[in-house]
């Protein structure tokens, strides 16, 4: 007995001692040198200890949607702190005045509050800017979600036409409206700051600054964002609580309002908020679409006035409204569900009634308590959390 019990507690110690050799969040690993630190805060109000850029989920989540050994739960926290601060850094603009934040504003749950957001040379970009805090992670809510089992096909941008968010960093980085940097510019740009140097070293164990480097840093950061602390979340963990039960700390309105949701909205935009039910569709804002979204690139005349099904985790937040901006609060897109939409040949199936469009034509009622719901799902911590702001002094 005794044998198997030094065998057993030996096996303990081995795991202790490699995992405290590859978690990058033990005081061993995360430590900067007084030298490193003093360098690093000339420009950049950074901890002298990382913060942890694992995603904090929650126990019920990982109870009911994640395999033991399916995930990798744990962000590099060198590696996102440098993603965090290549996000804010303006450098990774032509001209210095923009930045991936200038877009997307942690305020705003990393969305805009404008319809069109204004590029390096003040040109206006032709979309809507998307949030970055509407997901309760990218990882799981986009296709990075398949690695968790979900099967899960929601791309980027509104015309998905970006994979995986690597490839959208790049597309806005080279955009000639939105930051206007060819990327070999860029390193060369980043290897002229010490404090890069160090970054760099500290998230990949040598100060060796490439492309895909910056590209996956950036990934890693925004990965990290995740929003799970919003009233519907506490509300729907509850133990064996179904999500199209009542919650009992919602009021009579909300609830009311979640039962509109879930009968009109969840089949599309889903009912947990969590991954996707549909990805993409034509949600009749128009007959006729002079940006044709996915159809634009796909060349498919089915897919024209096709766009991505947005999630809505923080939604309080993200006005203006649309892949064009055009609502500019949750009143007129409720307006819309209710009473306009147009029976485009692509509408999606779940928005028409035989051959018509289904307007839902709400009564003023529905309206105030589907929209008191939509409310319940802002995360007031993600917005404030000071581990994704601005670290530039």
């Amino acid at each position: 007995m005794k044998y198997y019990t030094l065998k057993i507690l030996s096996f303990i110690l081995i795991l202790i001692i490699a995992q405290s050799c590859n978690d990058d969040n033990k005081s061993t690993y995360i430590d900067y040198t007084d030298e490193e630190y003093e360098l690093i805060s000339q420009r950049l109000n950074l901890p002298s200890e990382l913060y942890d850029y694992s995603p904090e989920f929650s126990d019920d989540f990982f109870n009911n949607h994640l395999e033991e050994g399916n995930i990798q739960a744990r962000r590099s926290s060198h590696k996102a702190t440098l993603g965090r601060v290549l996000f804010y850094d303006t450098k990774l603009s032509i001209n210095g005045v923009i930045s991936c934040a200038s877009c997307h504003k942690q305020s705003l749950a990393f969305a805009d509050d404008v319809a069109f957001s204004e590029g390096f040379d003040g040109e206006l970009t032709t979309r809507n800017s998307l949030p970055l805090g509407n997901t309760i992670g990218f990882e799981t809510s986009y296709r990075n979600g398949e690695n968790f089992g979900f099967g899960n096909q929601a791309l980027f941008a509104w015309d998905e036409a970006n994979e995986d968010i690597t490839s959208q960093t790049e597309a806005a980085i080279t955009s000639e409206i939105e930051m206007g940097l060819n990327m070999p510019e860029l390193v060369n740009r980043l290897n002229q700051e010490a404090d890069y140097k160090v970054l760099f070293k500290k998230a990949y164990g040598d100060d060796n600054i490439m492309e895909h480097r910056v590209l996956e840093a950036i990934e890693e950061f925004v990965n990290s964002i995740v929003s799970n602390n919003s009233k519907f979340d506490h509300e729907s963990m509850k133990e064996e609580l179904n999500i199209f039960d009542n919650f009992s700390g919602y009021t009579v309105e909300e609830n009311q309002g979640k039962k509109i949701f879930n009968n009109n909205c969840g089949s599309c935009h889903s009912f947990d908020h969590q991954f996707t039910e549909l990805a993409i569709a034509n949600n009749g804002l128009d007959m006729i679409y002079e940006d044709k979204g996915v159809g634009e690139h796909s060349q498919d005349p089915s897919k024209n006035g096709v766009f991505k099904v947005p999630f809505l985790r923080n939604i309080e937040l993200t006005a203006p409204y649309m892949h064009d901006g055009r609502f500019a609060n949750l009143d007129q897109v409720i307006d819309h569900y209710s009473e306009g939409i147009q029976n485009h040949e692509n509408l999606h199936p779940l928005l028409k009634s035989g051959n018509d469009a289904r307007n839902m034509n709400f009564t003023s009622e529905e309206k105030s308590a589907l929209k008191a719901y939509l409310l319940t799902l802002t995360d007031k911590e993600v917005i404030a959390d000071v581990k994704f702001s601005d670290p530039f002094k």
